[in-house]
């Protein structure tokens, strides 16, 4: 079954890929040249790149390789995406174009035979057959025209003169050749048109998605109303980042903008949901470093996402540990007015560290409130059986690459924002950076201010 899933997948990817190819390369190009091989070259080495990129990365790669093949494979993953999406909105187009060009060929005024015949050059033969219709005015011009060379166009049975009986007058070669040369003509410009249209909007697309990702995430606000809150809490603030996927794309420059960023809310408390790396501690401590700086009032904490398990957990939590963050593996910390507790990321069931929420919260007073760290907003169902007042999660991105937001909606009970399931409060965080190509189209990042209210207040 699984072996029918990869053939269905890698089918499709080929016939999006042979699509891309015909309409960029193809049918852009008059004949086989230079252009089209190397136009052909491109399509097939970019998502070779892409796949050579990705399996880097999850084989755990010598770390230059990986960032050798990361940015030109990871952004072909985003600019496939949004060629094909703007090839396909061309197809809608492309009908109108040819039409609208054939009435305007239909409309323009064509020049008479007689002017015609008199700029082309007349083939072998003809003077003789041109001196019966002609009247002998015109027999001076046949006879200079018999004395000159014949062109390459007369030696053409296609450009052959025919004679009209009824009119005394002979189809010229251009007035033969116009529909035959016209349309294709034609739709080499409307393949050119469209194709070159799409380019540019997939290119403009990447890039400005690109930039909003590199330049670092924004600060966004949520107050968040708690009913067991004490008084003496109301306004604490809660800097919730996730999903930082430090990597061979994203290094320590990009982390140092994260923490700076934090840092000038000045939260209570700094909570990072997980998805803080992609690689292993030996690839990626030094672009961890920054992180020591972080500044909170009552500590930073920390809890493991799914990639964490990709790249090493143990060694991750140690690290992080090490940098001043405090890990939450399935643990539980009173502070002065509720309770801080996290739990490990569901996909560390396969190595014997899933979450386990008795543990966490199993012997906790509930007449406390109690904020949750998850990474996936699907353990908010276990949250509301333990009594969760708020959980905090990441892991969606928001859909990252619009639109992948349909999807990510499907597989997540919140994609993004603030919502209620019972009793217990849900925030999904899209996240400050992002996995595969360094690209945000329709799901900017951010580090999410989360302001504690006290209904009490």
């Amino acid at each position: 079954m699984v072996i029918v899933f990869l053939v269905l997948v890698l089918a499709v990817f080929g016939g999006l890929h042979w699509y891309l190819w015909r309409r960029l390369v193809r049918d852009t190009t008059a004949r086989t040249g230079v252009s089209r091989r190397v136009g052909t070259v491109a399509v097939v080495a970019a998502p070779l790149l892409m796949f050579a990129a990705v399996t880097a990365e999850r084989t755990g790669a010598p770390f230059w390789l990986q960032q050798v093949l990361a940015w030109p494979g990871f952004l072909w993953m985003a600019l496939a995406i949004y060629l094909v999406l703007a090839l396909l909105v061309g197809e809608a187009v492309r009908p109108l174009l040819r039409r609208a060009l054939e009435r305007r060929s239909a409309s323009a005024p064509t020049a008479e035979p007689a002017d015609v015949r008199e700029a082309a050059p007349v083939p072998a033969g003809a003077p003789a057959r041109e001196a019966e219709h002609s009247s002998d005015t015109e027999r001076p011009a046949a006879a200079r025209l018999s004395d000159a060379k014949p062109s390459a166009a007369a030696e053409s049975p296609a450009a052959a003169s025919t004679p009209d009986a009824g009119s005394g007058r002979a189809d010229t070669p251009a007035t033969a050749l116009t529909p035959a040369v016209a349309e294709p003509s034609r739709r080499l410009f409307v393949s050119r048109v469209v194709g070159g249209a799409a380019a540019a909007a997939a290119v403009g697309t990447v890039g400005y998605g690109t930039y909003g990702v590199l330049r670092g995430p924004k600060v966004k606000r949520v107050t968040v109303p708690l009913a067991k809150l004490p008084r003496s809490a109301h306004g604490y603030r809660i800097a919730v980042v996730s999903d930082v996927h430090l990597g061979p794309v994203l290094g320590r420059g990009f982390a140092q903008k994260v923490v700076d960023t934090i840092n000038s809310t000045q939260p209570d408390l700094i909570a990072v949901v997980g998805d803080l790396v992609d690689g292993t501690v030996k690839d990626l401590g030094p672009a961890a470093a920054p992180l020591a700086q972080l500044k909170a009032r009552h500590g930073s904490f920390f809890v493991t996402g799914n990639h964490e398990y990709f790249s090493g957990a143990e060694e991750w939590v140690t690290r992080v540990r090490e940098l001043g963050l405090r890990p939450l593996e399935n643990a539980r910390t009173e502070l002065a007015d509720f309770d801080l507790a996290g739990v490990n990321d569901v996909a560390g069931e396969e190595e014997g560290q899933g979450p386990d929420f008795v543990k966490a919260l199993g012997d906790r007073d509930r007449n406390r409130a109690c904020v949750l760290l998850a990474h996936q907003p699907v353990q908010i169902h276990d949250a509301v059986d333990h009594g969760v007042d708020l959980q905090l999660s990441g892991h969606t991105h928001g859909g990252q690459l619009w639109p992948g937001n349909f999807i990510a909606d499907l597989a997540n009970p919140t994609l993004a924002g603030l919502e209620r399931y019972g009793d217990t409060q849900l925030y999904v965080s899209r996240g400050a950076g992002a996995w595969g190509p360094p690209t945000r189209v329709g799901a900017p990042s951010d580090i999410t201010v989360v302001e504690l209210a006290s209904r009490q207040a």
